[in-house]
């Protein structure tokens, strides 16, 4: 599996992912590492891993187009098998997401459909539930809306505030990205609706 990854912060689910293939539970190679920020930790971390690293900076290009055009010549010319967004802080056009349709995963700090967008584990406090978790998708011409590839649920203790319930749910994530993948690398698979069905 050829994978190319695209961050905008600290990275922990690009460390969770090539963590995983270092101890050969994910046959995988990292292609690219692409970030839109300059300061993101998570290049660094590239770099210092020896990876293709590029950082294409969205502040510096006129449009959002013309943002999107620089990255996916980065990614033609890398040829990923699967992209995976790991905190990247920038919504996908429909053009660039037909371009690798269900070929994007991205992960989200609920289950969804509950609570997309920002500050969805404020919106789980917020909302009282019991239980919340995250959800790896496929990115579709919607928000936080392809269909679901795995979910992990964490329960919402008593005292919780946002905080706290991220901690315990990213260290779900790092698990259900890398679960995600195998699965899409080993086991035959198809999209019915808003469901990948696996063999």
């Amino acid at each position: 599996m050829r994978l190319a990854i695209l961050l905008s912060g600290r990275g922990s689910n690009f460390a969770a992912i090539h963590d995983a293939i270092q101890r050969g539970e994910l046959e995988a190679e990292i292609v690219c590492v692409i970030s839109n920020r300059p300061d993101a930790p998570g290049i660094e971390r590239a770099r210092e891993w020896g990876l293709d690293a590029h950082v294409i900076d969205h502040r510096t290009f006129a449009s959002r187009p013309a943002h999107e055009y620089e990255v996916l010549r980065i990614l033609e010319r890398a040829r990923p098998d699967f992209i995976a967004l790991a905190g990247y802080m920038r919504l996908l056009s429909a053009e660039f997401v037909a371009k690798y349709p269900h070929r994007i995963l991205n992960i989200h700090p609920s289950l969804l459909p509950s609570f997309p967008g920002v500050d969805a584990q404020k919106q789980a406090i917020d909302y009282g539930v019991r239980v919340s978790g995250c959800t790896v998708h496929f990115v579709d011409e919607n928000l936080d809306a392809g269909p679901i590839i795995v979910q992990r649920a964490v329960e919402v203790r008593d005292g919780d505030d946002a905080g706290s319930l991220a901690g315990r749910i990213l260290e779900q994530e790092h698990g259900a990205y890398v679960e995600a993948l195998v699965k899409l690398g080993t086991r035959a698979w198809h999209v019915e609706g808003r469901r990948v069905i696996f063999a």
